[in-house]
């Protein structure tokens, strides 16, 4: 009888004077247990992030998608941050729950680069020894006008290259420069090389979404596990 593969599951709790973070991401999807209740998420203002008993997390809200395949709800309080990172996850075929109280009376930045920065740390976590998966993924993805190229190396190199040509400063609550910076600190965390491209498009909200569906689909076909090569490091170097 065949051996399952286990699954590549981290949860990681990421608190600092900025931020206060919980998340849980499965790679291979399936069903994520609810986020522990903590003294972080004790107040009921989900104006800044959900609060009280994690029974709160069966909710739906405006990025959250339970299917028997998949578990996702995002709060971070930036509402269009939780779409990308909703369609991130949705497309991947990633399992992922995460809760994010930061200090939006600043502004936006900590917040977003504190998210990439746990969910690159989760991802390498998950993953764990980077043999006998497919490496490298690259994806092109349409929304209406709108194009984009991701391609992801899971090198233990990270490395950033994005370019996006957004028009307007902001994005909902979400300043467009984070999308940049964002998974610039995902890269580095993830311990990726990785280069998104938005080769056309016209409206901010479709290039945006476009490249994240695109990094998804990279980012799915990266950790894919090679049949017959388990075990084996999928480099040169050995």
């Amino acid at each position: 009888m065949a051996t399952q593969p286990s699954k590549r599951i981290a949860r990681i709790i990421r608190n600092t004077n900025e931020t206060k973070i919980q998340l849980s991401l499965s790679l291979d999807g399936g069903p994520l247990e609810l986020l522990e209740a903590t003294s972080e998420f004790d107040n009921e203002d989900e104006e800044e992030a959900p609060a009280g008993p994690p029974e709160v997390q069966t909710t739906k809200t405006h990025a959250s998608q339970i299917t028997s395949s998949q578990h996702i709800w995002i709060w971070t309080g930036i509402g269009f941050l939780d779409h990308m990172l909703h369609a991130w996850a949705k497309h991947a075929g990633w399992s992922l729950r995460i809760r994010c109280r930061g200090d939006l009376a600043i502004d936006d930045h900590h917040t977003t680069e504190d998210t990439f920065l746990a969910l690159g740390t989760a991802f390498n976590t998950a993953l764990g020894p980077r043999t006998g998966i497919a490496r490298f993924g690259h994806a092109y993805a349409p929304l209406d006008e709108a194009l984009s190229r991701a391609v992801v190396d899971i090198s233990s190199r990270p490395f950033f290259v994005g370019d996006f040509g957004f028009q307007g400063p902001m994005m909902g609550a979400l300043n467009t420069q984070m999308i940049h910076h964002g998974l610039g600190s995902w890269a580095q965390n993830a311990g990726v090389t990785l280069h998104v491209d938005v080769l056309k498009g016209e409206n901010d909200h479709h290039r945006a979404e476009s490249a994240f569906k695109a990094l998804a689909v990279a980012c799915r076909m990266a950790c894919e596990r090679v049949v017959g090569k388990e075990g084996e490091v999928v480099s040169t170097k050995g």
